[in-house]
């Protein structure tokens, strides 16, 4: 049978396989049954899609069948469920959100007791357990069943957590433009800047089930841009979904991602002697030009498989203090066990207040190649090396870029969905190489 689990829990159309009640039931019940050996309270969280709630009862009623109770959090950003999980000492946190996908389209994740995603074997376990015979799983009764729970202030807590990262931040006569892509951060994000003391115009902060990530937030940030230069403000932030990314724009409307995050942040630490083994990990998607950047101050890129839980092992290993991927999930593992767009937001706020710099000016430490990402619909999922005409065209592809620029083809972890991904030294460049490799992907697969 195929894997429920991808890169980032399991994803689909809502109430259709894998996303329905029966599936979100056994999830919740096996989950349970793995993770339960030192606790028995998990956590639940959602985003503001229409189809949580269905799954968020089905999640339940599978959690408190094992004999665990159900700890309800609400709407609340990813990260903020992670953070709860490791603070309430939970078996595990569930978050019920697809990110930045579509409305239509929802997700179940876990963090583990410690607050990092789950391991793939423990994820293993659970799918094993989901697929398990009735009469195989145990049945408490009585008071052996498991109860539902709400926590008190759930986003208050994260709050006071957030604002606990950057004590003696004053953000007062700063204005912000916050796009909260009508999802999970759109009560959370606004209150917390204006606590900051910055002035904060808020986009996309009216959700209704339906318009979550809607031409909106981290993915289509070209309202933000224009919403900066109308309000005259210092800067933009855009988040996802669920919260754990952030793209920003600096104050003359220029859009950045979490390549010139990193960037930014990675010379700042640098020269405050913070920046632990002298490395940022980021992932093959990221931009030769973050690679130009870092070794222009000295720093070593180390380089991972497409995925934060990637990144995030990596940087455990290598004892990394910054890491992250272009797309904007940025991790601060002295801050958090995961990426944080709220914590990255702060994080750049904080460089530009002890700098005194603009982002524009901030974010010249870096030049982007020209990129283009071109997503093919496909059908299956087989080895892309299992198709010659695509292999060869791609060989073609590296042999004509050579050193001034990469190709990289891959399939989503989380969309039935081929990313070709050229960078070069013009646009035309990268847009007539990844198109013949998109035509010979969608011929093969679409």
């Amino acid at each position: 049978m195929e894997r429920l689990f991808g890169t980032d829990g399991v994803r689909g159309v809502a109430n259709e396989y894998p996303m329905t009640p029966q599936i979100a039931m056994a999830i919740g019940r096996a989950g349970a049954q793995v993770l339960k050996a030192k606790a028995r309270s998990i956590v639940i969280g959602k985003d503001t899609r229409t189809s949580c709630d269905m799954l968020e009862a089905a999640l339940i009623a599978g959690i408190t069948s094992a004999g665990c109770d159900a700890l309800r959090a609400g709407i609340l950003p990813t990260p903020g469920i992670a953070y709860l999980t490791k603070r309430l000492s939970a078996a595990t946190g569930i978050v019920i959100s697809a990110s930045h996908n579509p409305a239509q389209e929802n997700g179940i994740k876990f963090f583990g007791p410690d607050g990092f995603k789950l391991p793939d074997e423990v994820e293993e376990k659970i799918e094993g357990l989901i697929f398990a015979r009735d009469e195989d799983l145990p049945h408490p009764t009585g008071s052996g069943i498991g109860r539902v729970h709400e926590i008190g202030d759930a986003q208050g807590q994260y709050v006071n957590f957030l604002k606990g990262i950057v004590l003696g931040l004053d953000l007062a006569g700063m204005k912000l433009v916050l796009d909260c892509a009508n999802g999970a951060t759109y009560e959370v994000g606004p209150e917390l800047f204006r606590e900051l003391g910055a002035e904060v115009v808020e986009l996309s902060s009216k959700p209704d089930g339906g318009n979550i990530n809607l031409d909106c937030g981290s993915l289509h940030p070209e309202s933000l841009a224009k919403a900066v230069i109308e309000k005259k403000a210092d800067l933009g932030l855009a988040f996802d979904g669920d919260g754990d990314r952030l793209i920003p724009c600096d104050e003359s409307g220029r859009i950045l991602d979490g390549d010139f995050t990193m960037a930014i942040l990675a010379k700042f630490l640098k020269e405050e002697k913070k920046l632990a083994n002298n490395c940022v990990v980021c992932t093959q998607m990221s931009n030769l030009g973050l690679d130009l950047a870092l070794e222009g101050l000295g720093i070593e890129s180390v380089r991972t498989k497409v995925g934060d839980r990637y990144v995030n092992e990596e940087m455990r290993r290598r004892g990394a203090v910054l890491g992250g991927e272009e797309s904007g999930h940025i991790i601060f593992p002295d801050c958090h066990t995961t990426g944080d767009g709220i914590i990255t937001a702060l994080q750049l706020l904080r460089v530009m207040r002890e700098t005194g710099e603009p982002l524009s000016k901030l974010a010249e430490v870096m030049h982007k190649f020209p990129q283009i990402t071109v997503n093919v619909k496909v059908k299956n999922k087989p080895d892309l090396e299992s198709i010659p005409e695509v292999q060869r065209a791609i060989a073609d592809a590296k042999r004509e870029l050579a050193r001034r620029g990469r190709v990289l083809v891959r399939y989503s972890g989380t969309q039935p969905l081929c990313r070709v991904m050229v960078e070069g030294p013009t646009q035309d460049d990268v847009g007539r190489i990844a198109n013949t490799i998109a035509r010979l992907v969608e011929e093969k697969l679409g």
